[in-house]
Formats: structure tokens, sequence, C-alpha cells
């Protein structure tokens, strides 16, 4: 009988592994919880607010998505994608008004970090794709 080590590369799904992750709970969940909710109030109040001053077109429908953005982030959805949308978002923010481009600047990091973290346990995300326990009945004989 031979037996071999297996190595982490050697399974096909190893790139995939990643947005499932165990979603953590406890302290951790709710740190991630705190920078998820303070970052998405953060961006769909600068968005309302941006909307209600009056922009042209292109940047109205900018801010429009930063506020979709916002919400998904509160709601814990999607927060891989939303993460970098955001950072993206940010980034070409801050060069486009550079006056404003610190704020930009946290709320892009912030992104990023959400992006690389994950959502944590209390998301919509953990109850979407999170770990199941499945209780199968004891069989009759």
């Amino acid at each position: 009988m031979r037996v071999s080590a297996v190595s982490e590369s050697s399974y096909p799904d190893h790139d995939v592994r990643r947005l499932f992750s165990t979603f953590a709970h406890g302290a951790p969940g709710a740190g991630l919880l705190l920078l998820r909710v303070v970052a998405g109030i953060v961006v769909v109040l600068q968005a309302a607010t941006a909307l209600r001053s009056g922009f042209p077109p292109g940047p109205t429908i900018l801010y429009v998505l930063a506020g979709i953005l916002g919400l998904l982030l509160l709601v814990g959805l999607w927060t891989p994608v939303v993460g970098t949308s955001l950072a993206l978002l940010a980034l070409w923010s801050a060069f486009l008004q550079p006056a404003n481009s610190l704020s930009w600047l946290l709320l892009g990091t912030s992104g990023a970090a959400l992006a690389l973290l994950g959502p944590g346990g209390w998301s919509v995300d953990a109850r979407l794709f999170g770990w199941k326990r499945v209780e199968l009945p004891d069989r009759k004989s």
C-alpha cells in the first residue's frame, strides 16, 4: 500500500475555495460587521448628499452606483465583488475630487479589506453561502 501526500495545489478547485470561507463569528465577526456597516453608511450618505446637490448625468450615475454598493455592503450581499467595486470606485473618485481624496482613500481601503476578508458571520452572504448543518433522520428497520 502506498500513501502519498496531497498538496493544496493538486485540488482543481483551490482558487475557488477562498470564496467559501468559514464566515467569522464572535469578535472577528463583530469587527467585520462594524467595518461593513460603517463603510456602507458613509457611502450611502455621500451618494445621497451628492445626488441632492444636482450633478451632471455622468457623476450622477457614479453616485447612484455608489449608493447601491453602500446598500449591498450594509446587508452583506456579494461582499467580495462589492468591496472590489467600492475600492475601484473610490480610487477613481479620489482622482476626480482631489479635495475629498482622503475620505475616498479610507473608503477604498475599507472596501479592499472587506473584499479580502469577507463579510463575516452576520451577513446575507453567510446565510446564503455559509456552512449548513444537515440532520438526517434515523433509519427505521
